[in-house]
């Protein structure tokens, strides 16, 4: 069993909090989700998340100019620089306070950090390792509250500062003659966002009252507009006195306030987040109104525009939902949206390819494991999913949930076309399938008993009773000839739904029963007890094979508001999900820890040990509690000193004399790290995990497709010709992809010798599989090496058989333009052949009786009219662009 299981993904969260950031070439955004950061790929409907992670949850993300350095800071402004292009973390950095903005200048060699009233700009870090990479330049003060945007000029000489002291100020990277700070005043409220002109010719203020400020630079007394940054004299050589003034006031949407804002230098196009989840785009300087609609039903925290204006995102932190809205054509380019609370279930299709997930908001979503998004999310349910299954197909989906209900859900059509219910109201929490799809059982936490449905007629069959407790778990035997039923009355119990004369075999414990599994072969059932033991059972036999002590294995951290040290609680060191491997070599645990357990099912010896999470924001994480972070009113970590509730995400009152923090016994809620479900792939490559952050996807492949060519040497076609011709056949034909010449690949590609096809396949690298069977089935029907082609063709399916198997979805385009071209082919041959063979049965017979008549003259004559005519056929065929040989024709024949 391999063990080297890497973290791959995570689905089901989109959006938290922070900033939204588009890449320089405007296809993908990133985005804050926890302590991770999240890349979606607009053009390829694809998502990555990265692997680091910071200690907290993220508040603030800035990527520079060229894309190569990304900054990631969290709620105690603890910062990693990462090197965007190679996904490593290149240095750590702490702040020592809370950052409310962070912006790169145009150019990239500078970066500007909102501390509170302060703002610093630091020289941009290089892209290696270094022993003090961040260098301050500048710290600049001047603001009687705390900032809350940053912005800079185009020409990175100036930035512009808003903060909630109702003003925003004008500073400049270096000294220059003739500059002083400016202030800019006359809002009412705290300004959300102050940017310039593209043509510095006008600064544009927001604040969250929905005022709009056009502010104008020129000389004092003079009603002639300039370019900032030039800065005028007088004959006499002396600096003329300019001022910023307020050309023109305009409001915007008075009935809510704005909460987000951004604007696009490019464009000049203002854009406007407000409380109501509204969001209206404005032209600058006219404020003329282009478009408004209403996207959420909670207000929009971020705003980010695309550099080419086109492309808008909006998160709203309350619905973790993610938006990016194509404001010209008025369609959705991406909407996702996680579950608004836990996760509590999940499961993989047969064939691995999609996950369902169930949440305590009754919501029931279908994942695609490859590309990480959602696309379709069923909401017939009333209160919250305690269990989801597939059937055999994975074209239904079923799930149980504590409204009373088990619904089945059709994935070709998307709707709900069964419910099953009980004849009186109970609350389901398991859920079981048949392997056939037919029978749909489910178990009940208050009258103790197993409801089981028709799949067909949707109608209840049976009530299976017995247990005396709620029952934990469900799950039919791999050959559907039993079901077992785990409870809290301490019994494991095995049914024979088909034959219920036989007896129920009860299977006994020392504690409670919290959940259940079958090995895939059906001879062994394993279950997880209240005091955090795995026991193992032989199913034929109803008898214990061994057991597995892991209550210090998945005991987790301390929490805020414990009493014992994480050693001497006994709250929580228990397995609420098991699931085996593919093979049933492994066993795989989860509870309510940070830790996910796999254990070897031979020895019982814990093979290794995930942590699926290190956010410190969440609660339980840390082993052990710094005495100093508690305070006479409780732990630091719970009181809300910024004067936000999160909750109700309003402003907490200060109207009185002196109060700045807000009050003192509002608390925030501190969310607990577990794991409530875990479940291995069908395929054996990947398992996932819901967990508090989401759904945590482990795998064996590699996330990222490792190109093992560097470009250090100049990619021309006479540097891939010369690899050709030395023998160098498997980097030529990599080099050409790259240069992407399509005469150079085909050159390259044919000048392979056959015998090496095989050996080249193998070592080919899956980073161009894609590109060279589309390539391959572009040139089939027009070329005649069709043996050649197979040859290809076979050798890379045979060898990346596995890459091709968990990327099916992704390459199904490109494999049924194979498909096709290949059953062309057959077809087109096939009735050549079929002609071929009946004319040449037909002239043997012929000649068969004129040999009879022992001619021999004739006989010759004969068999010429027979080449002759065989000959006319293969002409034909050569007409076709094919080539029909001897030995083709003989062996058909």
């Amino acid at each position: 069993m391999k063990t080297d299981f890497k973290f791959s993904n995570l689905c089901g969260t989109v959006y938290r909090k922070g900033n939204l950031v588009f890449t320089p070439d405007g296809n993908s955004i990133l985005s804050p989700v926890g302590n991770r950061v999240t890349v979606f790929d607009l053009v390829n409907n694809k998502t990555e998340t990265l692997g680091f992670e910071n200690k907290r949850d993220i508040r603030r993300l800035a990527l520079s100019p060229n894309g190569n350095l990304l900054l990631s800071v969290d709620e105690l402004g603890q910062a990693q620089l990462v090197n965007f292009r190679k996904r490593t973390v290149l240095h750590y950095f702490n702040f020592k306070d809370k950052v409310r903005d962070i912006q790169f200048s145009p150019d990239g060699k500078y970066f500007a950090v909102g501390l509170g009233r302060n703002v610093e700009v630091w020289r941009s870090p290089g892209y290696t390792r270094e022993f003090a990479p961040f260098e301050l330049h500048r710290r600049l003060s001047g603001h009687h509250d705390d900032i809350t945007h940053i912005s800079w000029s185009p020409d990175s000489r100036f930035f512009l500062t808003s903060a909630k002291d109702m003003t925003a100020k004008i500073f400049s990277v270096d000294p220059i003659e003739g500059f002083v700070s400016t202030t800019l005043t006359g809002h009412r409220s705290t300004v959300v966002g102050a940017w310039f002109a593209k043509d510095m010719r006008a600064i544009y203020t927001v604040s969250d009252d929905g005022a709009v400020c056009v502010r104008r630079f020129r000389p004092r007394g003079v009603e002639e507009n300039l370019v900032f940054g030039e800065f005028p004299r007088d004959e006499a050589g002396k600096q003329v006195s300019t001022v910023w003034f307020t050309e023109q006031r305009h409001y915007a949407m008075l009935s809510a306030r704005v909460h987000s804002a951004s604007f696009n230098q490019t464009t000049g196009l203002l854009v406007l987040g407000f409380a109501s989840g509204v969001f209206g785009i404005w032209e600058m300087p006219e404020f003329n109104k282009i478009h408004s609609l209403s996207i959420s039903r909670k207000k929009i925290n971020t705003i980010a525009v695309n550099p080419t204006g086109e492309w808008l995102a909006f998160g709203s932190g309350k619905l973790g939902q993610l938006l990016v809205w194509e404001w010209k054509s008025e369609t959705y380019v991406l909407k996702q949206q996680g579950h608004f609370y836990d996760m509590s279930c999940i499961a993989y299709s047969g064939d691995g390819q999609y996950v369902a997930t169930g949440g305590d908001d009754a919501k029931l979503k279908v994942w695609n494991a490859l590309s990480g998004y959602c696309f379709i999310t069923f909401t017939e349910h009333t209160s919250a999913v305690t269990a989801v299954h597939f059937t055999k197909g994975s074209q239904v989906v079923l799930s149980a949930s504590l409204d009373g209900t088990v619904r089945a859900y059709d994935l070709v059509r998307y709707r709900n076309f069964r419910i099953f219910t009980s004849p009186t109201p109970v609350q389901f929490n398991s859920l079981a399938v048949d392997p056939s799809g037919e029978i749909v059982c489910a178990g009940c936490q208050d009258s103790f008993e197993i409801y089981m449905w028709s799949m067909q007629t949707g109608k209840l069959l049976d009530v299976l009773s017995g247990h005396e407790g709620p029952i934990s778990g469900l799950a039919f035997r791999p050959d559907g000839l039993s079901l077992a039923s785990s409870s809290w009355d301490k019994t494991v119990r095995v049914w024979d739904v088909f034959d219920r004369s036989k007896i129920v075999e009860s299977l006994a414990h020392n504690n409670e029963v919290l959940t259940l599994a079958y090995r895939p072969d059906g001879k062994e059932l394993c279950a997880a007890t209240l005091d955090g033991q795995i026991h193992f059972w032989d199913v034929l036999k109803a008898a214990p094979t061994g057991s597995i002590e892991g209550r210090r294995d998945i005991a987790g951290g301390r929490k805020v508001q414990d009493r014992r040290t994480a050693a001497n609680n006994s709250s929580g060191k228990c397995f609420s999900s098991l699931c085996y491997s593919a093979d049933g070599t492994a066993v795989l645990g989860g509870g309510n820890s940070k830790y996910v357990c796999l254990y070897d099912r031979r020895s019982g010896i814990l093979l290794r040990k995930f942590q699926v999470s290190k956010n410190q924001s969440l609660d339980g994480v840390q082993e052990k509690l710094n005495s100093k972070f508690m305070t006479e009113a409780g732990p630091a970590d719970l009181i809300d000193s910024d004067g936000i509730d999160s909750d109700t995400e309003k402003q907490v009152d200060r109207s009185l004399p002196g109060v700045r923090s807000g009050d003192k016994s509002s608390r925030l809620l501190k969310p607990e790290v577990r794991t409530r479900a875990v479940r291995f792939s069908p395929t054996g490559r990947q398992w996932a995990a819901a967990s508090t952050e989401g759904l945590l996807i482990y795998s064996l492949d590699d996330s990222l497709l490792f190109d093992p060519y560097e470009l250090d040497e100049d990619v021309t076609p006479d540097t891939i010709r010369d690899l050709s011709r030395k023998g160098d056949h498997l980097r030529a034909l990599v080099n050409a992809f790259r240069l992407n010449e399509k005469y150079i690949v085909r050159e390259v590609y044919e000048a392979v010798p056959p015998l090496d096809v095989l050996l080249l396949t193998k070592d080919f690298p899956s980073a161009y599989l894609e590109r060279l069977l589309k390539f391959i089935a572009g040139i089939m029907e027009s070329s005649q090496l069709l043996e050649y082609h197979l040859r290809w063709i076979s050798g890379l399916l045979s060898n990346h058989g596995t890459f091709v198997k968990t990327r099916s979805v992704a390459l199904q385009p490109v494999l049924r333009t194979l498909q096709r071209g290949i059953l062309r082919l057959h077809q087109d041959i096939g009735s050549v052949c079929d002609k071929n063979y009946y004319a040449l049965s037909y002239l043997l017979i012929q000649g068969k009786r004129v040999g009879e008549a022992e001619k021999e003259e004739s006989a010759d004559i004969t068999m010429n009219d027979i080449f002759t005519n065989f000959n006319d056929n293969a002409d034909d065929a050569s007409d076709n662009g094919m080539e029909v040989d001897d030995a083709t024709v003989a062996i058909h024949a």
